[in-house]
């Protein structure tokens, strides 16, 4: 929590007065945020502009636990108690500034947000650090805060979320709906930039992608009147979302060393991806989708058919049914939707997804054993499930709980210790050590960390 006349200080110091007051007229407040709007307004408005309801009553009542989630003295205090050595913290405030329209605000807003974190957060080095969040409208203004972030303030993880963007014929016809007709950029194709750069300086500066957004608001999650309704797998369609486009934009294949994590989401979705990304490219990859080349139709013989097994109607009109079967289908200019990926066999997956892809998973979710289950994933795979924990929302009532329900699923026989130790430690260590070995040096693991990493490299 950052309070309002530090934020206003430093937009001052950074922009001067007049972008100053800008950023504070852009910055949400909590009436300002869509549940606070959705409160404001009555049925009729609500329904008139069909706005869905946000999240209500969603922080935890115990005094302690809420107070941790914003005093980084206290939660390192409590983290002895809590079970955990070490702790990545990502923001949620932080989803609201990266997507504020205008640029000049939105940089200053994110630059504001990253230097109070990183003076809140650097005295306690050794247990917990902050991530930097990334304006991502450009891939310029994002290298801009990567650079600072890494290089100024010391920042060891960054997070990006969706870019929103106007469709551009509404926002050249009717400016005024533009809000209200928006795609989601998602970095890996159809965008308008070449985020590349970005990527290359997040390898040189051993950097790994933390994406948090959520679709809540978006496609089917636009309920009116049931918050529930929304949330539900709102996460899971947004790290669903960037995972494809990365994935078939070829990133992660001109990339190979760049590790990626989706959060909050769980793992269900990426094993559910997985299947569907190697079901379709056995069945649609350059070589394969030749056998569905219309051109190959014997509409000769389809008309056979129709005049022996037709009804009456059909073999009257056989003519018909020929030109039907006949017509051109339209087609692309590039058949091969892999073309980007370099994808050759369907093991080709391990490097590009399954290597690459990291998971965060909070404890209560009992399909975070899914990760685990080789037999049952495309490819025998092992996903990289990491633990993580939605600490200060609704859904943690007990911070001393969370490695407790964690476990578990060790307790009811649906994953082994050893799942566990990969669960908590082993791939969150190769999430952030495989780029920067130096990641966790001087923190109560670094130990356990140099141990893991010099067994794992023999």
């Amino acid at each position: 929590m950052f309070f309002r006349d530090d934020v206003m200080d430093r937009a001052r110091e950074l922009g001067g007065a007049r972008l100053a007051e800008r950023v504070a007229s852009s910055t949400l407040t909590y009436d300002d945020a869509p549940a606070g709007r959705w409160f404001a307004m009555s049925e009729h408005d609500r329904r008139d502009e069909w706005v869905p309801v946000g999240a209500w009553w969603a922080m935890p009542t115990n005094a302690r636990d809420r107070a941790a989630s914003y005093l980084p003295a206290l939660l390192h205090e409590r983290l002895d108690e809590l079970g955990i050595d070490f702790t990545v913290l990502y923001p949620s405030l932080g989803l609201s500034l990266v997507s504020i329209p205008d640029e000049e605000v939105r940089r200053i807003a994110c630059r504001v947000y990253n230097e109070i974190n990183a003076e809140l957060y650097g005295p306690y080095a050794d247990r917990m650090t902050a991530v930097a969040i990334l304006p991502a409208v450009t891939p310029e203004e994002a290298i801009d805060e990567l650079e600072y972030a890494v290089g100024t303030l010391g920042a060891k993880a960054i997070m990006l979320s969706h870019v929103r963007r106007a469709v551009p014929r509404v926002a050249r016809e009717a400016p005024q709906l533009a809000g209200m007709a928006q795609r989601l950029d998602t970095y890996g194709i159809d965008s308008e930039h070449d985020y590349d750069p970005l990527w290359h300086r997040c390898v040189d500066l051993g950097i790994a992608v933390g994406l948090h957004a959520s679709e809540l608001g978006w496609g089917s999650r636009r309920s009116v009147s049931r918050y529930v309704y929304n949330h539900v797998g709102c996460f899971a369609a947004a790290g669903e979302s960037l995972a494809k486009s990365l994935f078939l934009g070829g990133v992660t294949h001109r990339f190979p060393t760049l590790n990626f994590v989706f959060l909050e989401g769980g793992v269900a979705w990426g094993g559910s991806l997985l299947a569907d990304l190697v079901g379709h490219w056995e069945k649609r990859n350059r070589d394969s989708i030749r056998e569905l080349d219309p051109s190959g139709l014997d509409v000769a013989e389809v008309v056979a058919l129709f005049g022996q097994y037709g009804t009456a109607r059909y073999r009257e009109h056989l003519g018909e049914v020929r030109d039907f079967f006949a017509r051109a289908e339209h087609q692309p200019d590039d058949v091969d939707d892999w073309r980007a990926c370099g994808i050759n066999t369907v093991d080709d997956f391990r490097a590009r997804f399954v290597d690459r892809f990291f998971f965060g998973c909070e404890a209560d979710d009992p399909l975070n054993a899914s990760a685990f289950n080789a037999r049952g994933n495309a490819l025998g795979a092992r996903l990289q499930a990491v633990f993580g924990s939605d600490m200060g929302h609704w859904d943690v009532r007990d911070l001393t709980g969370i490695l407790v329900e964690a476990h578990e699923l060790v307790d009811d026989g649906l994953i082994t210790d050893h799942d566990f130790r990969d669960f908590v430690f082993t791939n969150p260590v190769r999430l952030y050590a495989q780029m920067n070995p130096t990641f966790f040096d001087g923190t109560q693991c670094e130990h356990a960390v140099r141990t893991l990493m010099t067994t794992k490299g023999r």
